[in-house]
């Protein structure tokens, strides 16, 4: 096998859980085929740069075997040569910490959270009538 389609080889090299959501990356503009935005059925090859772009990170790749089936996360790294990649390290702004905002996998506020939401928001609306 020489070449490939591009969602296929994203999907086998562990980028996306499955073909559709790589299929939507590509149709959105996500992926970087040899500096070009490529079509889902465009070919992948041996040699092939990449720039993917997921929520969590930026990752710049060179295809190095090509193959359509899906394997272990070590079997994958086999594929391609990680070119760069930054992390989308996102810090929290004060407005989404004033509405409420949390974590993802934090759970629920404790009871010690929400008197500190309550003392926050007596503490705004005392300086507004003011």
């Amino acid at each position: 096998m020489d070449t490939i389609r591009v969602d296929k080889w994203l999907w086998a090299a562990r980028f996306f859980k499955t073909r559709g959501i790589a299929l939507a990356a590509i149709k959105g503009g996500k992926i970087e085929l040899n500096g070009s935005k490529p079509k889902p059925s465009k070919t992948v090859s041996v040699g092939d740069h990449l720039k993917i772009t997921q929520p969590h990170r930026k990752v710049e790749v060179t295809v190095l075997q090509i193959t359509d089936k899906r394997g272990s996360a070590e079997m994958a790294a086999l594929l391609y040569q990680l070119d760069d990649e930054c992390l989308n390290q996102k810090t929290l702004s004060a407005g989404l910490a004033l509405s409420g905002f949390r974590e993802k996998g934090k759970g629920r506020p404790t009871k010690r959270d929400r008197r500190k939401i309550e003392q926050l928001y007596d503490t705004v609306s005392d300086q507004s009538h003011s």
